[in-house]
């Protein structure tokens, strides 16, 4: 397999043209291309400034992923928009002083809180992964997550790091494909955990947002009930799933769906998701809101829902709106909301240093086993020149014999 990341064009059986492949590279600044081994159609990764297309080469999951048709520049130009917006309402003087609240305790605590979620986060891929036939090691994994982390969290769009373990595990599985199917499953169980976990939360304690569950409840009852019907409907028919359909729920139950599997994968995201929300308190202390806890715990819930929105550099923007939102409609001051926010996003930055160390070390092994490996085909050489010189003399002499031998 092959990974090129910069390439001047995208090789791949998904990119049927070379205009196609021109215009995305034209498009966007960075992308990563990875080649399938014999017999295999080449998945192709776009990822820029917030963009992540997946080619339907990369299996069942990725064939109902279309090309994005927003500019990169889009989730730049809304955070920085939302950004100046707020620099413009509320000043960044109180958070400012807010970042220089910041000590020992508050950093040493945010990091064993990522510490800890880190650990949940992989312990959760490696029982997915193991269930699609991907097996990764649990201190691999680790390592993985604590890079994904830092690339997620120093990169627009949020979602660069999650690619990068993706086809980092793939190529080192032997199957693509698999590799970034078992990341996207695990992105998704953690996800509907802190759904699940964000509406019980804003339903039993009273949150901004309270006014609007009601209309959330019976939009997930309508649509719950429309997709059985259907199924159902479809069932009585005698008309099968189709055949995408039946890969993507057989892929479903293979990761997540085993009777041995599905607790643990409950259990791992529902601590990663209580260790979030433990780091947002740990910033709101240092930003000196004091409100009690159970005012605080629903409005983090609704900013970490708010990071989900791809609209992000590099984490910022979405977070600081809606953060400063939620604590203004909490009487707590919007200026406290946004200072909370910045805070944290300084902490939770600073936790995943460690990813960008394993990065470095990484890519300084790589370059000494190509060093390595050029020393070699160096030595190679020199030994093949070598014994080419000390053997013409010998061809010569032979040579001249068989002249002699000739007349």
């Amino acid at each position: 397999m092959t990974l090129a990341v910069g390439s001047p064009y995208v090789r791949g059986a998904s990119w049927p043209t070379t205009c196609r492949r021109q215009a995305l590279n034209r498009g966007h600044a960075a992308y990563v291309m990875v080649g399938g081994g014999p017999g295999k159609e080449a998945p192709v990764l776009a990822m820029t400034a917030g963009r992540f297309a997946v080619s339907r080469a990369a299996g069942p999951l990725s064939a109902l992923a279309r090309r994005a048709g927003a500019s990169p520049l889009t989730p730049r130009l809304g955070a920085v928009a939302v950004l100046g917006f707020l620099g413009w309402r509320l000043g960044f003087g109180p958070s400012l002083h807010a970042l220089a609240a910041i000590d020992g305790w508050s950093l040493g605590t945010a990091m064993a809180l990522t510490a800890l979620t880190t650990l949940c986060c992989a312990w959760r891929w490696s029982l997915v992964a193991a269930g699609l036939g991907a097996t990764v090691p649990l201190p691999r994994a680790v390592a993985a997550c604590y890079r994904s982390q830092f690339l997620n969290t120093a990169t627009p769009g949020g979602v660069l790091g999650d690619v990068h373990r993706g086809v980092r595990h793939g190529r080192q599985h032997g199957d693509t494909g698999a590799g970034v199917r078992s990341v996207f499953w695990e992105r998704t169980a953690g996800q509907v955990v802190q759904g699940a976990m964000a509406l019980a939360v804003l339903t039993l304690l009273p949150s901004p947002v309270r006014p609007f569950l009601t209309w959330a409840w019976l939009t997930m009852a309508v649509v719950v009930c429309v997709l059985v019907g259907w199924l159902a409907a479809r069932r009585s028919a005698g008309r099968p799933p189709s055949a995408l359909a039946a890969r993507i729920l057989a892929e479903c139950r293979r990761g997540l769906g085993v009777r041995r599997t599905w607790p643990w994968v409950a259990l791992a995201s529902a601590l990663a998701v209580t260790g979030h929300v433990a780091t947002f308190l740990v910033a709101a202390r240092t930003a000196g809101a004091t409100a009690p806890t159970a005012q605080l715990v629903p409005l983090a819930f609704v900013v970490l829902v708010s990071m989900g929105v791809p609209l992000n550099v590099a984490g910022w923007g979405p977070r600081e709106g809606v953060a400063a939102w939620a604590f203004g409609a909490a009487g707590l001051g919007a200026g406290a909301g946004l200072s909370t926010a910045v805070v944290y996003g300084v902490l939770v930055f600073a936790a995943s240093l460690p990813g960008a160390v394993l990065l470095l070390v990484a890519r300084s092994g790589r370059a000494r086993r190509a060093g390595r490996a050029e020393g070699a085909r160096r030595a190679e050489g020199a030994r093949r020149a070598e014994g080419d010189r000390l053997a013409r003399p010998a061809r010569a002499r032979d040579s001249v014999a068989v002249e002699q031998a000739r007349a």
